[in-house]
């Protein structure tokens, strides 16, 4: 039985888990209880893959720094371009594990200033994203909010801002 269930799997591509490995079973006329197949493929060390990943938790505050002060008072309005941007990071699941995504936007135009991947959420990647909207725009005076996660608040970021 365990052979038949690693064949099923590998004609899965090796995506198949409990539940379509047994309804596979069942549809080559096999009665076999859901218990029976999970111990199987615990046993020889098959398992599925699934599209729920867990939650990534992107804002981590680094306690040691200081935090910069609210320059909008979490009021995200502009009059014009060039005011205010905003920043964030956030992950995208692939097949090879998660990539990291930090993003400049102008609140005014809602416009992506600039971005930048990576495969760690370093201080790097939130510059990258701010340095191409600096390249775009050259503004002078814009005010930069985010949410204050350690990337934001490491001493390069600080110094690139000034």
């Amino acid at each position: 039985m365990t052979e038949r269930i690693r064949q099923i799997h590998r004609d899965s591509y090796e995506s198949y888990g409990l539940p379509r490995v047994r309804a596979e079973l069942i549809e080559q006329g096999v009665c076999i209880s859901r218990h029976r197949v999970a111990r199987l493929m615990r046993e020889a060390g098959i398992h599925g893959i699934s599209k729920r990943i867990g939650f990534i938790v992107t804002t981590r505050r680094d306690k040691r720094q200081t935090r910069a002060h609210d320059l909008v008072n979490r009021r995200f309005h502009a009059t014009g371009p060039n005011q205010l941007w905003v920043a964030d990071m956030t992950y995208v699941p692939t097949w090879m594990g998660f990539l990291y995504l930090a993003v400049v936007i102008d609140v005014w135009s809602r416009r992506v200033m600039g971005w930048a991947m990576g495969k760690r959420m370093t201080a790097d990647l939130v510059l990258a994203a701010l340095d191409m909207g600096l390249e775009q725009r050259k503004p002078k005076g814009v005010i930069h909010h985010s949410d204050q996660g350690s990337q934001y608040t490491r001493l390069a970021f600080g110094e690139r801002c000034r």
